[in-house]
This record gives structure tokens, C-alpha cells and sequence, in this order.
């Protein structure tokens, strides 16, 4: 009984000095908006600052084929997922900024199933092409991997 009754005791007590820890509105309303208040510091990202490095504009067409209709992933500047109708193709321009334009960035594009001609269900076929050139497919949707390219400047 007197263990339990203390292990309450220090976790009720654990428990109030976390909850004075924690920060007040003003602090979480400054980190939202990039403004730091005197109290507290808050760094910003790269890509909201006006001194970020940036590489080339890259045109980048993400398409799948097929009929009917199928749900697509793709990822180029942001991701995104939804139900298509198909033939599908979308265009984006992605442009490579600060590390990025050290490592790279990957784009990529997963198409849904599609009935294939012996009524079994297969990927639907997929390419990426950047800057007009064909980079990525998946054979005609015979390999089950998805399109991706790993873009560089």
C-alpha cells in the first residue's frame, strides 16, 4: 500500500512539473507564423527563406494508361493520392532547392490496378518524362515496381 500510495505521489508530481513545462499560446502562435517572440527562438526552413539556393525549373509529366478508372500516387512537389479516370497525365514543375540540389529529389508515380486482357487484375503502365525525355516506366505495367527518377540538377 505504501508503494503504491508513493508511486502515485511521484507520478502526480512528474505529471505537474511536465505541464509547467509546456508552452504558453503566444510561443505556439509565433512558431506557426515564423515570428519568434522575445521568450523563445524559432528557426525557419529553407525553403521559405528569400536566400535559398535554387537550381533549374524542371518539367516533369507523370502519365499511366489503362482505361477506366484507378486510383494514382504520385510525388513531385508535394504528394498526392486520388481516384483518376485514365488515360491519366499530370505536370508539374519542380525546381531543386538548397540540399536538394546536392542529393537530388525523387519523383514518383504509383498507378492502381487495371484489368488486364485475361480479365486479371495488373498495374496499370506508367512513365515519368522530365524536360520532354522519357526517365522512368514500368514496362508497359509488366514489372510491378512504380515510375520513379531521381532528379538532380
Amino acid at each position: 500500500m505504501r508503494k503504491t500510495a508513493t508511486l502515485t505521489i511521484s507520478l502526480l508530481a512528474a505529471a505537474a512539473l511536465l505541464t509547467g513545462c509546456g508552452s504558453d499560446k503566444k510561443d505556439a502562435d509565433a512558431a506557426e507564423t515564423g515570428h519568434a517572440s522575445p521568450s523563445g527562438t524559432v528557426s525557419g526552413g529553407a525553403k521559405g527563406s528569400d536566400a535559398a539556393k535554387k537550381g533549374v525549373a524542371h518539367q516533369v509529366v507523370f502519365e499511366v494508361g489503362g482505361t477506366g478508372a484507378s486510383r494514382v500516387l504520385w510525388i513531385g512537389n508535394t504528394n498526392h493520392f486520388e481516384q483518376v479516370t485514365l488515360p491519366w497525365t499530370k505536370t508539374e514543375t519542380v525546381q531543386l532547392e538548397d540540399a536538394e540540389l546536392k542529393v537530388g529529389v525523387t519523383v514518383s508515380v504509383v498507378p492502381g490496378s487495371v484489368e488486364g486482357p485475361d480479365g486479371m487484375l495488373k498495374p496499370a503502365p506508367c512513365t515519368i518524362k522530365v524536360d520532354g525525355k522519357q526517365v522512368a516506366d514500368n514496362q508497359g505495367g509488366k514489372s510491378a515496381a512504380p515510375c520513379k527518377y531521381k532528379l538532380e540538377d
